[in-house]
């Protein structure tokens, strides 16, 4: 299993293809292989709700007119990927009140995720869903999937209640993501959205904001007269 082991560089796979075949590869390379500013792919999975220990069926369109947060990792059983998903467990009640939604996916069956569920202490009292993508399709839509290895990195994307992704993170295996920076981009982007403001770096829920809704034209080269160093640092 790759996952957590060490890195290793991805191998293109060398596949015969049709003429056609080959107009489309080179289409879909001229496209921006980030899902930033894209829509929400339309997918269907067999899920593992924690929450209520029974087998689900999730779709995208359950995520519509909400924020929602996808999140894939590499697989059950593993090391780094359990300490992931307690984190994200555990201010699994600070995102439902922000309204925000979680799906977790990897390539591994519903009746693993529910196996990992009940033997794994870090989950226990977990509250998340867990998509299972055994066709690999869905983690081949977000570009996170490594096909020669047949798992997913680290993919965790956050949509808005239009179902545009604003935000993305992927990662190789060895390393887990930080939860709290996450629900820190989460509050800055619900703020953004909702006012017209823009968040400097570092910016939390009662930081000094930028008004370009409003100052945008005295602020052009000037964002040093609105803000400082010390304070995006504090």
């Amino acid at each position: 299993m790759s996952c957590d082991t060490g890195i290793k560089a991805r191998k293109p796979v060398k596949k015969e293809s049709t003429i056609s075949q080959q107009y489309e590869q080179s289409e879909k390379k001229s496209m921006s292989s980030s899902m930033v500013r894209q829509e929400m792919p339309s997918f269907t999975l067999d899920a593992y709700d924690a929450k209520s220990g029974h087998f689900i069926s999730v779709s995208s369109d359950d995520y519509k007119g909400k924020w929602a947060v996808i999140c894939f990792y590499p697989a059950d059983f593993t090391f780094v990927c359990p300490t992931e998903i307690a984190a994200m467990n555990a201010k699994y009640d600070e995102f439902q009140k922000l309204g925000v939604e979680i799906l977790a996916i990897s390539v591994d069956s519903k009746f693993s995720h529910k196996r990992f569920v009940e033997t794994e202490p870090l989950l226990v009292g977990l509250q998340l869903t867990i998509g299972a993508d055994t066709t690999k399709a869905v983690s081949e839509m977000f570009g996170v999937l490594v096909e020669e290895e047949g798992v997913a990195l680290r993919g965790r994307f956050l949509f808005n209640p239009d179902g545009i992704c604003v935000a993305q993170e992927v990662q190789a295996d060895s390393v887990g993501r930080n939860v709290n920076e996450f629900l820190r981009q989460v509050e800055a982007w619900q703020y953004a959205t909702k006012t017209g403001e823009v968040c400097p770096a570092g910016w939390r829920p009662g930081k000094k904001t930028l008004p370009v809704n409003t100052d945008a034209e005295q602020m052009t080269g000037r964002v040093g007269d609105y803000i400082t160093i010390e304070e995006l640092l504090s």
